[in-house]
């Protein structure tokens, strides 16, 4: 759509694919052979070695795609062009808080997949983040107007939620992915790559970054937040959803 068309410039330089979520996304889609990868933006998580069909609103996001992702159709998940049951899944991956009508996107991919992979965020959780919490609460406003996972996960009837915790050294820049490495933060390509930071008032954001660069160069950031550069991962709220 035209919000990623606007904020997806240079989105690959910060998203990328990290196996660690790769795998159990593969994990979950068992043993489909034909994949409708929705909102697929660059096509970070598109499985290999399948028959796989994209779907992207956003003329930008697609224009990054590489040359051997899958094949694209521009299209909104509230009206797949497709029949009904012409895919074994329907991938969805940190896409559908996007959506105008989520609940009519995901009664789209039911209606033309016999498996549902979908991998989003509980928004209680995301907005518990520090970085939300002490320096920009003006995203929990954002945040808390999106579909939570548990609430994707009942109008699924999901057959299982799967926790994915995010590693200390994660490198697809997701909003939180910089959680024990704060100084990130304060690089501006790194905030674009981040929906939620993207489309929160600039004003907003820069006071928060310029008191986070304050408590980083006092050492205040690190006193208060000291038990965290101890943990390998983190729980952010992520959830691979199955149906």
């Amino acid at each position: 759509m035209a919000r990623y068309d606007e904020i997806g410039v240079g989105y690959t330089l910060g998203r990328r694919t990290d196996s660690r979520w790769l795998a159990p996304v593969l994990a979950a889609l068992g043993s489909a052979a034909s994949v409708l990868d929705v909102g697929s933006g660059t096509g970070s998580y598109e499985p290999p070695s399948r028959r796989v069909v994209a779907v992207e609103p956003s003329a930008e996001m697609i224009r990054q795609r590489a040359p051997e992702a899958a094949p694209v159709v521009r299209a909104v998940a509230e009206a797949l062009p497709f029949a009904s049951g012409t895919f074994d899944a329907a991938l969805a991956v940190l896409t559908v808080h996007h959506w105008g009508d989520w609940r009519g996107g995901l009664t789209e991919l039911r209606r033309v997949s016999g498996r549902q992979v979908v991998l989003a965020y509980d928004t209680a959780l995301h907005n518990d983040f520090w970085l939300v919490r002490e320096y920009v609460p003006e995203v929990a406003v954002l945040e808390s107007s999106r579909p939570s996972a548990p609430e994707i996960a009942d109008f699924l009837g999901a057959a299982s939620v799967v926790p994915l915790p995010v590693p200390w050294d994660f490198t697809d820049g997701v909003f939180p992915a910089y959680w024990r490495r704060p100084e990130a933060y304060l690089d501006p390509a790194v905030r674009r790559s981040c929906s939620a930071l993207a489309q929160t008032a600039p004003a907003a954001v820069s006071r928060g970054m310029a008191r986070l660069a304050a408590d980083l160069e006092s050492g205040r950031w690190h006193e208060e937040h000291r038990e965290l550069l101890e943990l390998p991962e983190w729980d952010a709220g992520f959830r691979l959803i199955v149906a």
